[in-house]
C-alpha cells in the first residue's frame, strides 16, 4: 500500500492506544457521542459537518472502534460530487469516502472520482500550487496540502507535481519556515508542517533549517506555538503540536528530548470525558482536537516508557 497523508496519520495516531490504556474506551465513547442521526459527526454548533466527520471517522479507525459505514455513506451521498462545497469541504468529502471505501474494501466510485478531480483542479493557482479560492495567482500551504492528500486518496496522479513543490518557494521565509500565503512574511507552525509534509511525499529534500525552525516553536511548558511572538511566547495549541510532531517524524527528526514536556502539555488538554481541547484558551473538546490529541500521543509514544499513561 502506498503511504499517503491520510494513512500515515492514521498509522501514527494508532500508536496512541498503548499510552491511553484504559482511557481508549473513554475516547471511543466521546467520539461515538459526536455521531449524529444523519450519519455525520458534530461540528462546533452540534450540526453535522464534513470537516469534523473526517476526524470522527479516523478517530474511530485509530481506536479500532466500530464504524457505522452505511449511515455515514447516507450522509456523504447527499453531497454528490461536492459541486456546492468550498475547497476545504470538497477535500474532506474525498477523505471521508476514502476512509469508508477502504473500510469496506471497495474503490471510490469512478464517476464520482473524476468529477471531484475536475472540481479540485479549478482551485489550482497560476504558480502550480492550490488555493481555497479559484483563479488565485499563488497557492497556500494548507490548500496545497489538502489537494495532495485528495489526489492520493483518489489514487490519481497530479499533473506537474514539480510545479506544486516549486510553488512552496514563494511561501518560504528567510529563516527556513513557511507562511500560509505569500503576503505573510512570518512563518507559522501549521503552514511549515504542511509544506514539509508536501515535500516529503514529493520526494523533495527537507532542509535542516526548516526542521530547526519547527523545533524552536516549542513552548517552555511543552506543546508548539502557532507563530513565533517576538521576545515572548504565545500559548501553545494542539493543532500546531500535532502537525509539528507529524512533520518532524516524516522528516526523520528526533523529538526524544521534548517528549516529556509535550506529554505534560497533552495532559493539560485532556478531559475525563475522553476528549482533548485545542488550547488552554479553548476548553471545549471536539472530534478534530481529539484526533490531533491521538496523533500527538502516537508520535510521543515512540519515545516513551509505556508504563506512563495519559490522564492517570
Amino acid at each position: 500500500v502506498a503511504m499517503t497523508v491520510r494513512l500515515d496519520m492514521i498509522n501514527a495516531a494508532s500508536r496512541a492506544r498503548c499510552l491511553l490504556g484504559d482511557s481508549a474506551a473513554l475516547v471511543a465513547g466521546f467520539i461515538g457521542k459526536q455521531f449524529n442521526e444523519d450519519g455525520g459527526f458534530k461540528g462546533r454548533n452540534g450540526r453535522s459537518d464534513l470537516y469534523y466527520t473526517v476526524f470522527g471517522i479516523e478517530a474511530l479507525l485509530v481506536l479500532n472502534a466500530e464504524i457505522d459505514c452505511e449511515r455515514i455513506k447516507t450522509y456523504l451521498r447527499q453531497f454528490g460530487s461536492g459541486d456546492e462545497l468550498d475547497f476545504v469541504h470538497l477535500t474532506c468529502l474525498v477523505r471521508c469516502w476514502a476512509n469508508i471505501s477502504e473500510s469496506q474494501n471497495v474503490a471510490v466510485d469512478s464517476s464520482l472520482r473524476d468529477e471531484i478531480l475536475r472540481d479540485i483542479e479549478t482551485y489550482r493557482s497560476a504558480d502550480g500550487g492550490y488555493s481555497d479560492s479559484a483563479d488565485a495567482r499563488q497557492g497556500t500551504a494548507y490548500a496545497s496540502f489538502l489537494a495532495l492528500g485528495a489526489y492520493q486518496d483518489l489514487r490519481a496522479d497530479m499533473e506537474d507535481p514539480a510545479a506544486l513543490a516549486d510553488s512552496l518557494e514563494a511561501l518560504r521565509t528567510p529563516d527556513g519556515a513557511y507562511s500560509n500565503d505569500p503576503t505573510m512574511k512570518i512563518g507559522a507552525t501549521p503552514a511549515t508542517a504542511a509544506a514539509l509534509t508536501i515535500l516529503h511525499y514529493l520526494d523533495q529534500p527537507i532542509e535542516e533549517e526548516s526542521i530547526s525552525w519547527l523545533l524552536s516553536q516549542l513552548h517552555p511548558k511543552g506543546g508548539f506555538v502557532a507563530v513565533p511572538v517576538a521576545g515572548s511566547y504565545g500559548i501553545p495549541d494542539l493543532l500546531s503540536t500535532a502537525t509539528a510532531l507529524h512533520a518532524l517524524a516524516l522528516a526523520g527528526a528526533s523529538t526524544n528530548r521534548i517528549t516529556e514536556k509535550c506529554l505534560d502539555f497533552l495532559d493539560s488538554l485532556w478531559s475525563t470525558e475522553g476528549a482533548f481541547c485545542g488550547s488552554w484558551a479553548d476548553p471545549a473538546g471536539d472530534c478534530e482536537y481529539t484526533y490531533y490529541g491521538l496523533l500527538s500521543l502516537g508520535h510521543l509514544s515512540e519515545a516513551e516508557d509505556p508504563s506512563k499513561g495519559v490522564g492517570e
